[in-house]
């Protein structure tokens, strides 16, 4: 399980959150105010925070902005608003999640393995930038694609479909497997955005018949290894 901090200035939130997740096997630690999720940040290295917008002394924007400065650590943000532009402005000022009170532990418990998930394959990634699979070449830092050596013109998204494949080569990755992972847990059941990506990098990928991208019915779809 994972050390979460979790940073928010309503004391029974706090404990709601700190039992919650103990009991989901969590190493939890909490911070009232933005100064002391800061500070808290670097000295206890959480494997997540859980950030508040709405706190006393500086706004979660703020602190998510200072804790970006110097750490990669997954932020998942906690907010009584769910407008677009408020969704937008902490996804786009570094929060990893967006997450709208009220919200169930067992969707929180979802959003934190998600970005634990995602966390673990940056660090796979700095670790092995390149994949190569069949006559496809992937390079992972610089989000590069080349089939037969020519660069591929992919989306962030298509890109981030296909090294999942990549890295998963050979299995059978399932619909949901592929959406959580790139999309984000909210997105486990929505198969028709995965359909439209995957016939997209068949077209690039000149991989017309499915041969390369195989689709295993009902299932999801398998990057062949070649072996």
């Amino acid at each position: 399980m994972a050390k979460v901090l979790v940073i928010d200035d309503d004391p029974s939130l706090l404990r709601a959150l700190r039992l919650g997740l103990q009991a989901g096997g969590h190493q939890v630690l909490t911070a009232s105010s933005g100064e002391q999720g800061v500070t808290s940040t670097a000295t206890s290295a959480p494997d997540v925070v859980i950030l508040d917008l709405g706190l006393p002394d500086m706004g979660g924007l703020e602190v998510c902005r200072r804790i970006r400065q110097w750490s990669d650590v997954p932020i998942v943000v906690l907010s009584a608003t769910e407008t677009e532009d408020r969704k937008v402005a902490a996804l786009d000022g570094g929060a990893n999640d967006y997450v709208t009170k009220p919200f169930g532990m067992a969707e929180l418990e979802a959003r934190i393995r998600v970005a634990l998930r995602k966390s673990a394959v940056e660090n796979e990634v700095k670790a092995i930038p390149l994949i190569s699979v069949n006559n496809l070449t992937l390079d992972l830092l610089r989000r590069d694609a080349r089939l037969d050596g020519r660069p591929v013109e992919l989306t962030a998204k298509e890109f981030d479909v296909l090294a999942y494949l990549a890295r998963h080569a050979g299995k059978r990755c399932t619909h949901e497997m592929i959406l959580s992972a790139v999309w984000g847990a909210g997105y486990g059941r929505e198969s028709q955005y995965l359909h439209a990506y995957i016939h997209r990098l068949r077209q690039k990928l000149h991989d017309h018949d499915g041969r390369l991208i195989r689709t295993a019915p009902g299932i999801g779809y398998v990057l062949d290894s070649g072996t």
